[in-house]
């Protein structure tokens, strides 16, 4: 998420006197290894064979990963780079998937051109498809310090309060729609207090990041959005819908009457107008309800995605063929369309999540 905010860096490197992040573990101009800061830890992302992160270790800038070297299957050395042909390993947190549950999967990447993953996201499931998921992702601000731990916590934050309630055994549909969308209120203020709580208190750019989440329980899918992160539901062979409406200043401009493709080509279209962090004005959640009873994709994803093809009728063309091109597979087909974003130049963290009911 890149938007015109003041950048200012954090230390200089001890060897070479560069600048480096306080997330860095090495120094990107001469390679020296940088001493972490401690942090706590938190459980891993998920069991499988994919890079684990834990909060504490992105704090640090992340554990070395083990494993041969990207470019030419060479060994990774202790400071992280490969003692064949030099190239730098990559950092567990620019790469990352969770699927709890085979019919809910989604990846996050660092994309091609920023340095570092500020995007993350947070998901849970039960096991029986098209029954309970949690899709929680949040795109942190490039110009604020820290925003790739913060954006980190806050998405487990909410996804774990999400995880707290039940409304499947509510009365009515609507008695129900109110019961998520508390919850999605009371995920939201804890996420907020998840990047209040990764913000230094004397910093000049605190940490902020966006936020999106979807509960699907028992036929009703209810989303709720601060800033430009979206959702959507693709059912099979009916009209796409866009769940969220971004808090932006591109969103302002079509809501007044100016095309989309002239308002996202903007100067000013990646200008979010509410945000989670210290500075937020305001960050209550949109709310959106919609019973569902078909097949189809939910999605969640960061406008590194988006950017890319930002209507949803062309979405979730793309998101059909790329299933169908992947049997149906939520996880391939999320990391297929990572994939294809940065095919189409990377120039944003991307995150997307997929549910297939």
């Amino acid at each position: 998420m890149d938007v015109a905010m003041t950048s200012t860096t954090d230390t200089v490197c001890p060897s070479c006197g560069g600048p480096v992040a306080a997330a860095d573990l090495f120094c990107e101009a001469c390679g020296a290894e940088l001493k972490p800061a401690a942090a706590p830890s938190t459980p891993a992302l998920d069991t499988d064979t994919e890079p684990t992160v834990e909060i504490g270790a992105v704090a640090a800038g992340a554990a070395v990963p083990v494993g041969p070297c990207a470019s030419c299957g060479g060994t990774v050395g202790a400071d992280g780079y490969c003692e064949t042909c030099g190239t730098k390993a990559a950092k567990p947190r620019d790469h990352f998937t969770e699927q709890p549950a085979a019919w809910v999967a989604g990846v996050c990447d660092r994309g091609i051109r920023h340095t570092r993953n500020e995007d993350a996201m947070a998901i849970a499931a039960d096991a029986e498809p098209g029954s309970r998921a949690l899709l929680v992702v949040c795109d942190g601000v490039s110009s604020s310090l820290d925003s790739d731990v913060a954006s980190l916590a806050a998405a487990r934050a909410a996804r774990d309060v999400l995880e707290a309630g039940h409304a499947q055994g509510l009365g009515t549909e609507s008695s129900r729609a109110g019961a998520i969308a508390a919850r999605l209120k009371a995920a939201a203020d804890a996420a907020s207090d998840a990047v209040l709580d990764n913000t230094s208190p004397d910093s000049p750019n605190p940490a902020s990041c966006t936020f999106v989440a979807t509960v699907l329980e028992g036929g009703l899918l209810v989303a709720g959005n601060v800033g430009d992160s979206r959702a959507y539901w693709f059912p099979d062979g009916a009209e796409a819908v866009a769940l969220t409406v971004d808090d932006s200043w591109a969103a302002e401009l079509i809501a007044g009457g100016m095309s989309r493709e002239e308002a996202e080509s903007g100067p000013h279209a990646h200008a979010i107008t509410r945000w989670l962090g210290k500075d937020a004005p305001d960050h209550t959640p949109r709310i959106t309800t919609l019973p569902v009873s078909g097949p189809g994709w939910l999605m969640v994803c960061s406008d590194g995605l988006w950017n890319y093809c930002s209507e949803a009728a062309p979405l979730a063309d793309l998101v059909r063929q790329t299933a169908a091109e992947h049997g149906g597979e939520p996880k391939a087909t999320a990391s297929a369309l990572v994939d294809w974003a940065n095919a189409q130049g990377g120039q944003d963290n991307i995150t997307v999540a997929l549910a297939r009911l």
